[in-house]
């Protein structure tokens, strides 16, 4: 008997069984422990897409729907909550107060920017919970996350169209018209003569400004006669300038482009782009309460485009200079289709997205074209 248990305690099989159930539970524990790393991760991620998305969403609201409300309950406040928590973090919502949207100042000094915090803490009673945490005492983690979005005056725009009509300027004529006054037909400055750019340097009119177009003649320069002219990508003639007006043409334009005007009014031409434009979301309407467009069937609605802005001093320079009757691009101002009867067309001056140009100069002063995008 006795050296039955001699040969027992000698006995090393088994073993291998408790070294197997050892490793087995630290590679489970080191598997469990990775799980949680990796959901922390992905937390973190979603945290940072909650707050990118709610930067973003605060940018747009404040460009397109009161640049001015920057209130706890105005809409880029609440644009930037809504869409922040509508991001899940590891299946629940994050907490955003508006305290936790604020508005800082870029480097240049615009109040043009959205800071967007998000949080899944133990502070907010919404701590991520843990896997394998709680076996070494740690059962929540806290997330958080911070985003900044701006909306930046655009330097740039596509998808405008092939009519132009003249930038704003300083009207002095006596009495007041809507005439750009400032040479006589030999080149010298008139007395009490309209003044292009005007003073404060915007170039386009406030939103929400009723504004009827027509076919200009002759070389004559009114606020509401528009000039057809040769945009790029196609041949000159009826049918290309069509439908650069119920399409997009995709070329990207800068302040100081050279604009060629087309040969005749294109009245015609105009009218029926017009038409099939509109006819492209006729549900769209002005809300002149808030000025903006509503009842769109599409985002953003094909009935808003920047109609490119020409520079009346060039044009009238040299014209009554004796020189090629040339026009150069100075901006642009959106505008929303509402209508068009006969020859006339109406609609009304609105904000839109536009491009930021890193090889262009500034964007135009007062431009109401804008680029969305993240800073930080």
């Amino acid at each position: 008997m006795r050296s039955r248990w001699t040969h027992l305690r000698r006995d090393e099989r088994g073993m291998s069984l408790v070294w197997l159930g050892m490793g087995f539970m630290a590679f489970f524990a080191a598997s469990t422990l990775a799980i949680d790393v990796g959901m922390f991760m992905t937390a973190r991620s979603q945290a940072q897409n909650a707050a990118d998305a709610g930067a973003l969403a605060g940018a747009t609201s404040l460009a397109f729907n009161n640049y001015d409300d920057r209130s706890p309950g105005g809409p880029a406040v609440s644009s930037a909550i809504t869409t922040a928590k509508e991001n899940l973090v590891v299946g629940g919502a994050v907490d955003v107060l508006t305290g936790d949207v604020t508005f800082p100042l870029g480097p240049t000094g615009l109040n043009n920017r959205v800071k967007v915090n998000v949080f899944r803490t133990s502070n907010r009673n919404n701590p991520v919970a843990t896997l394998i945490g709680p076996v070494f005492g740690v059962q929540t983690v806290d997330i958080g996350a911070t985003a900044t979005a701006e909306a930046s005056p655009a330097n740039a725009a596509t998808c405008v169209k092939p009519f132009t009509i003249p930038a704003r300027w300083q009207e002095n004529s006596v009495p007041p018209n809507d005439t750009f006054d400032r040479y006589d037909n030999k080149g010298n400055i008139l007395p009490n003569a309209d003044v292009y750019p005007p003073p404060n340097g915007v170039v386009t009119w406030p939103v929400g400004t009723y504004k009827t177009l027509r076919a200009g003649t002759g070389n004559n320069i009114e606020s509401s006669f528009y000039f057809s002219w040769k945009m790029p990508g196609g041949d000159i003639g009826g049918d290309y300038y069509r439908e650069n007006i119920y399409e997009c043409n995709n070329a990207v334009f800068t302040p100081g482009a050279e604009m060629i005007q087309e040969p005749g009014n294109k009245v015609g031409e105009t009218n029926q782009g017009i038409d099939l434009l509109k006819a492209e979301d006729l549900s769209a309407q002005w809300d002149g309460t808030n000025n903006r467009v509503i009842n769109s069937n599409k985002n953003p609605s094909p009935r808003v485009f920047p109609i490119p802005l020409y520079d009346p001093e060039f044009l009238q320079y040299n014209v009554t200079h004796g020189r090629n009757a040339s026009l150069k691009m100075v901006g642009w101002v959106p505008f929303f289709l509402v209508d068009r009867n006969g020859n006339n067309v109406y609609g009304y001056v609105t904000t839109m997205l536009g491009v930021i140009d890193p090889n262009a100069g500034p964007a135009p002063a007062g431009s109401l074209l804008y680029a969305i995008r993240l800073v930080q």
